[in-house]
């Protein structure tokens, strides 16, 4: 039985142009039973469409990224309202703020992820937030619109954590938690409830120890869970099939 979700991957990426057909088909024939593309503008929310029309188990967001927003059209609401009705999308996404970067002015990063929660709200859908090196704004938001969904690729602390849990989300990890430096990932994952804990690989980027600077895809999500379950004492199966059922429960996939 396939028991491997990747809750967050960008298969529109170009780093997989040259065998991405292939990949997916492949994977989701053998040992991935599912993956979310991580859309980050219209055109990969877009593409994350016809890649699930072609691939069962392949389901996308569609948002504006914090590093995209710069660029996207004055009706960019409408246009992700009109993507939003497709059973494909499950969440809105990838949406946040990003100060490590700051590609935009941050009261604008902050406004246009306001607009993406009330328009989650709007269509009773989850979120899937980038948060990077915006704790607190981040999380006032987060208080503000209430939405349900995950915050990816946590990079806060584990009380951090605890205050997004208690705001009734799920916490994301990837391959970072497998790193040399990852203290406060092993923390998080150390203590997340299993019900809010959801793995992920952010493919192409992130992959975990031993395939630290390669290319990631979904298969490499069991380097992740190795390691998490090792810190909970758990078993990876346990760990892999409680992944599912927390996807299943939040974005309403069929895995």
């Amino acid at each position: 039985m396939k028991k491997i979700f990747d809750v967050h991957a960008h298969y529109d990426d170009e780093a997989f142009d040259d065998d991405r057909e292939f990949l997916i088909a492949s994977m989701l024939e053998k040992e991935i039973a599912g993956v979310i593309n991580g859309a980050t503008d219209i055109e990969s929310a877009l593409f994350g469409v016809e890649l699930a029309g072609k691939y069962k188990g392949f389901y996308t967001s569609a948002g504006y990224h914090p590093d995209t927003i710069h660029r996207a059209p004055e009706d960019y609401i409408e246009r992700l309202a009109q993507v939003l009705k497709d059973p494909a999308v499950v969440a809105v996404g990838e949406i946040g703020l990003d100060y490590h970067w700051d590609t935009s002015p941050r009261d604008f990063q902050r406004a246009c992820f306001e607009k993406q929660l009330a328009l989650a709200k709007e269509f009773d859908l989850p979120v899937v937030v980038h948060d990077r090196e915006a704790h607190g704004d981040t999380l006032e938001l987060l208080k503000k619109y209430r939405p349900k969904g995950i915050v990816h690729c946590f990079s806060g602390s584990a009380e951090l954590a605890e205050q997004i849990i208690r705001l009734g989300m799920s916490i994301s990890l990837g391959g970072a938690v497998t790193f040399k430096n990852a203290r406060k990932g092993i923390e998080v994952a150390k203590t997340v409830p299993l019900d809010r804990l959801m793995l992920e690989t952010d493919a192409p980027y992130m992959a975990p120890v031993p395939f630290r600077g390669k290319r990631c895809d979904s298969r490499m999500i069991k380097y992740t869970a190795e390691k998490i379950a090792e810190i909970r004492n758990i078993s990876v199966d346990e760990l892999l099939e409680k992944n599912m059922e927390n996807a299943r429960l939040v974005f309403g996939v069929s895995v």
